[in-house]
């Protein structure tokens, strides 16, 4: 792009290879922009809440996700519009802050729009709308605050974050057996937690998987996993097990250079098999000396190293990853040790039992390795039907995951199933005679955005949406009760308290903020140049 004068001095732009591409200006390019932001919207409204529905998803290489959260829906549908590629980063940056949450941040972004839209065809300044947007996300989010209670939890009293999981899991395709999904998630972060600097270590907790059993056997090992020995004939149990955990190769030094070795007898080929010999019997020698009585190696071996091992009575594993080796080396309070002359006794890792366990009739096995010395290293194992089923269930315990770990954090609770948007709405409504100027409508606007998530609740539960919500609203202001929601499991009380439905404050009001951050965005465009499509 160019800018030239004219004889008289005025200005005009010039585009280079004009024809080549497309553009849009003012009103027209922020409708199109505010219609590709309300379709991604629109996609994930009927995936929210307790009986929201599941979407499919086709890879190109053919492999099908089915899954109910909106971070991964929007990862994986494949998105050429821009306005819509902010939609999936918006949900993705709430995935990552909070964990939970990024289907209703996307359909709170999506209400906003349209409301600007209707804003816009009246005439009013986009910068004008966006700064009221801002205003009343700001009323909202100290009006959360206003309504939030505190919750109170101990080791000992978890069931406040167990109800707060469930609520979490509830929207999922693991509802059946939530209770015991939000037990195992409280448990596994509880184990990892630091409760005195309020932080939490998520990558200490790891979601293993494997196709078989019921979705009932998932349990919470305070062990690490890893795959199976490398000889079937290695014992299956060893008691109190010294592990070295090697980064380096179980076989002889290859030289760096190109390098040919001419063998013209049998003898020199003898030798040269026995000075490999020799120098993997140093290795397992070596191992043994320092009183290792399991090796895990990241790298592979041969099957002679295999052989040996077996005979020299050395338990070991091969193959096994970056990350798995490091949770191993924390749990056990073990080093890794990049190289064979490093090997020391106290490099060793301590377990106090390492047992393999297989699964059903296949010939899949996995290894346990408990009683560490520093047991914080959990492993929450799920079983089910299929492999789309435990993919979707890890999804599920990640989520809960978040949240126990944001309840650690900031143990302020706010009540769930819209009753919060609700609130916020009659107290963004109420502010907004207090601004004069245009910004009064746009604030309205945005109390009406956000009746838009209880609605899309009702909508999904197969209720009467505007009856319901304006039912609960009526409700709300009535009896000044901020826990008023929509009913959607038809519990016949519409008291969010009675139900237990509790989310996280810190989530709702990261939704409040990063969807009015994104519509501010959006609505600020005003001019779109594309390149056409051939």
């Amino acid at each position: 792009m160019a800018l030239a004068f004219d004889e008289f001095g005025r200005p005009f732009i010039i585009l280079r290879e004009q024809e080549q591409k497309t553009r849009l200006r003012g009103l027209d390019a922020q409708k199109a922009n505010i219609s590709a932001g309300k379709a991604v919207a629109r996609i994930l409204r009927t995936s929210l809440g307790p009986k929201g529905m599941d979407k499919m998803l086709q890879s190109p290489d053919g492999d099908v996700t089915i899954t109910n959260d909106g971070a991964t829906i929007l990862e994986q549908m494949d998105v050429d519009n821009q306005i819509a590629k902010l939609m999936v980063e918006l949900s993705r940056s709430q995935d990552y802050e909070i964990g939970d949450g990024t289907t209703g941040v996307v359909v709170m972004a999506g209400a906003l729009l349209e409301q600007a839209e209707k804003l816009l065809e009246r005439g009013i300044h986009p910068i004008r709308v966006a700064e009221g947007y801002e205003m009343a996300s700001r009323i909202a989010v100290e009006h959360l605050e206003c309504v939030a209670n505190k919750f109170e939890f101990g080791l000992n009293d978890v069931e406040p974050l167990i109800q707060t999981c469930m609520t979490t899991l509830s929207s999922k395709i693991v509802n059946r057996c939530k209770r015991s999904m939000a037990e195992i998630a409280v448990k596994a972060v509880l184990a990892v937690a630091d409760l005195e600097r309020k932080d939490v270590n998520l990558d200490l907790i790891k979601v293993e998987g494997k196709v078989g059993g019921k979705l009932e056997d998932t349990e919470l090992i305070y062990a690490s996993t890893t795959d199976d020995m490398s000889h079937p004939q290695m014992p299956k149990q060893i008691e109190d097990a010294k592990i070295a955990i090697l980064t380096c190769p179980f076989e002889p030094p290859k030289p760096k250079t190109k390098h040919k070795v001419d063998i013209d007898s049998v003898e020199k080929f003898q030798t040269l098999r026995q000075q490999e010999q020799k120098y993997f019997d140093d290795m397992v020698q070596k191992c043994k000396d320092v009183g290792a009585t399991l090796v895990i190696c990241q790298w592979g071996f041969d099957d002679e190293a295999n052989h040996l091992l077996m005979h020299r009575n050395l338990p070991a594993v091969r193959w096994v990853g970056g990350v798995e080796l490091e949770l191993i080396a924390i749990a056990t309070g073990g080093r890794i040790v990049p190289r064979f002359q490093e090997l020391t006794p106290e490099k060793l890792g301590k377990a106090g039992i390492v047992r393999e366990k297989s699964f059903g009739t296949t010939k899949d096995r996995m290894i346990y390795i408990e009683h560490c010395a520093n047991s914080r290293a959990v492993t929450i194992f799920i079983r089910g039907g299929n492999k789309m089923m435990i993919e979707e269930t890890k999804r599920s315990i990640h989520d809960a995951l978040c949240v126990a770990r944001n309840l650690i954090r900031n143990n302020s609770i706010v009540y769930g199933g819209g009753s919060a948007e609700i609130s916020c709405s009659i107290a963004v409504e109420a502010a907004a005679d207090k601004h004069p100027g245009v910004e009064q409508y746009a604030i309205r606007a945005f109390a009406d955005a956000l009746d838009s998530v209880p609605m899309a609740l009702a909508e999904n539960s197969g209720l009467q949406p505007i009856e319901t919500l304006s039912a609960v609203k009526a409700q709300q202001i009535k009896e000044n009760n901020p826990c008023c929601g929509i009913d959607c499991n038809d519990v016949g009380t519409n008291d969010m308290r009675e139900q237990n439905v509790f989310e996280t404050l810190i989530g709702k009001q990261q939704q409040i903020l990063l969807a009015t951050q994104v519509v501010k965005m959006i609505l600020k465009i005003d001019d779109v140049i594309s390149p056409s499509e051939y």
